[in-house]
């Protein structure tokens, strides 16, 4: 059965001390939901917010690796780094890194790839921007981003991602994705990795929803059937907010 998972994305927000205090805040508010949560801190925060996680179905991760397993790449935090500060996850592809730093699907594939070799679980981030989506090919970028990011892994790294859903036009936009779109697109991609791997290792596929999620909306995006979770920004950074969404599920 695929787990239900709720990520919070800090991105480049909090202090050292401020993200050590939000971690603590979160720990003391996790008992017995139904979601694994994870906290995806700044490279900066990983170990010490590491030592503020006491409970079991708490887990850090990060927000990006480089695609270099190491060497002479100023600036650039390997695979292997992370997972030696404790961490259990990292996202991959978030569209941020995609627009700002021109990431392509390739230079992701080996992300995911370190990343399964220093064994963290990839959160792998793929969506449309609102031009793709108003053309109607959302499916295709999709297709082609799981396609060329995901879809060269054997079975066994396969079983071992998570997918989470980004309609880039529904991130700080006003606008929003409804349930029913988030529903169709997971389905859709359930359906993709169900005609590649099959139907069993589409089944336990954790797809997240990682779209402007929100303690208003968030129950009535977890109920539909394809939606297992979700990939938190803004409402991340409120520990009220963001325990109120995990308590959605």
């Amino acid at each position: 059965m695929r787990k239900l998972i709720v990520a919070g994305n800090w991105k480049m927000n909090k202090t050292l001390q401020e993200g050590i205090d939000l971690a603590r805040a979160v720990n003391e508010k996790i008992n017995g939901q139904k979601a694994l949560v994870v906290l995806c801190t700044p490279f900066i925060h990983l170990s010490e917010v590491k030592k503020v996680i006491t409970k079991s179905s708490l887990f850090l991760g990060a927000q990006n690796c480089s695609s270099k397993s190491a060497g002479a790449y100023t600036g650039e935090t390997s695979a292997s780094m992370i997972k030696s500060t404790g961490a259990d996850y990292v996202i991959i592809g978030h569209s941020e890194r995609r627009a700002y730093f021109k990431e392509t699907d390739k230079t992701l594939n080996n992300k995911i790839r370190l990343a399964l070799e220093n064994e963290l679980i990839p959160i792998y981030c793929c969506g449309e921007v609102l031009p793709e989506r108003e053309a109607g090919k959302h499916f295709d970028v999709v297709q082609s981003q799981i396609n060329e990011g995901l879809f060269s892994l054997s079975n066994k790294e396969f079983s071992k991602v998570v997918i989470a859903y980004e309609p880039v036009w529904a991130i700080g936009t006003g606008l929003n994705a409804t349930p029913e779109q988030a529903q169709e697109m997971h389905a859709y991609i359930r359906d993709l990795i169900d005609d590649k791997y099959g139907k069993s290792v589409a089944g336990d596929t954790t797809i997240q929803y990682g779209g402007s999620c929100k303690p208003a909306n968030a129950k009535e995006l977890f109920a539909q059937p394809d939606v297992d979770g979700g990939l938190i920004g803004g409402a991340s950074l409120s520990e009220e907010d963001f325990i109120a969404i995990v308590n959605s599920i």
